[in-house]
């Protein structure tokens, strides 16, 4: 077997250490006999953790009306997980990051806006559109759960109405008509009664549909400035110049003086009303 490295050793020697001092000292914490050691270390203000951490039983009920036991806690942890995903299907977070990037692909330069910036825009349009549906949730489904009102069960229902609602007045009806046969699902009364599974990939898949429209149309306007330069370049005999070199500069000045980053943004944020 290879011998390891200087820098696994070190690493190794001090996870050694980690566990050398760190479970003594959590053995004391909670009260239990260290060996060697006669008697108990007594927990502060008179508080025996010892018996508090037996108490623990992760065969414990999960219906409790709250997070009270360990085993729901370790499903809520791994339940984060699924957040970014969950926020990116469910909010104007699909549209708004395929138009803009098909407005940096129109601009005919990479370099210009990082990705970074396209997504922390992206994700702050987002955060502003779906305000009033996240306002609703909280009312209906937070608020009663945290003050006692409501199990769990009954806020994911309620808090589940104003986000199904949302999505489905996004969604174009064949994408959702297609979803719901081939869910076998009866046909909704309204926008409430379309079970969650049916509506989200509707939805996604309407987003990137719609995203690819409003891209279209926000491509037009570079595709008239290359066409123009292209004509300008051919007609001076300059042949050997690129347009992909000159176009950038210009797109951008066009851009920015017809207030172009507000024109786009507004245009984002209404198509959501």
């Amino acid at each position: 077997m290879n011998r390891l490295k200087p820098s696994w050793r070190v690493a190794v020697m001090a996870f050694a250490l980690v566990l050398f001092f760190a479970v003594p000292a959590f053995a004391q914490a909670v009260g239990a006999p260290m060996p060697g050691v006669p008697g108990q270390i007594a927990a502060p203000n008179g508080i025996d953790l010892k018996n508090v951490m037996n108490s623990v039983d992760l065969r414990a009920s999960m219906q409790s009306p709250g997070l009270s036991t360990p085993l729901q806690l370790i499903f809520l942890m791994a339940s984060l997980t699924l957040l970014p995903f969950l926020f990116i299907a469910t909010t104007s977070f699909i549209r708004t990051v395929v138009v803009l990037t098909f407005f940096k692909a129109a601009l005919g330069s990479q370099s210009l806006i990082p990705g970074n910036v396209l997504v922390a825009i992206a994700i702050f349009l987002s955060l502003y559109v779906m305000a009033p549906t996240w306002e609703a949730m909280n009312k209906t489904a937070i608020v009663p759960f945290l003050n006692n009102r409501i199990n769990q069960e009954e806020a994911l229902n309620r808090a589940s109405v104003p986000l199904t609602s949302f999505m489905v007045r996004q969604t174009q009806q064949q994408e959702l008509a297609f979803f719901l046969r081939l869910a076998h699902a009866p046909d909704p009364k309204g926008p409430a009664d379309v079970p969650f599974h049916v509506a989200v990939p509707a939805f996604m898949i309407s987003e990137i549909s719609t995203g690819f429209k409003i891209g279209f149309i926000v491509f037009l306007p570079f595709i008239v400035v290359d066409l123009v330069i292209t004509n300008v370049i051919m007609a001076l005999g300059m042949q050997q110049l690129q347009t992909q070199s000159i176009a950038p500069p210009f797109k951008v000045m066009i851009f920015s003086l017809a207030n172009g980053w507000h024109l786009l943004i507004e245009a984002l944020v209404r198509s959501f009303h």
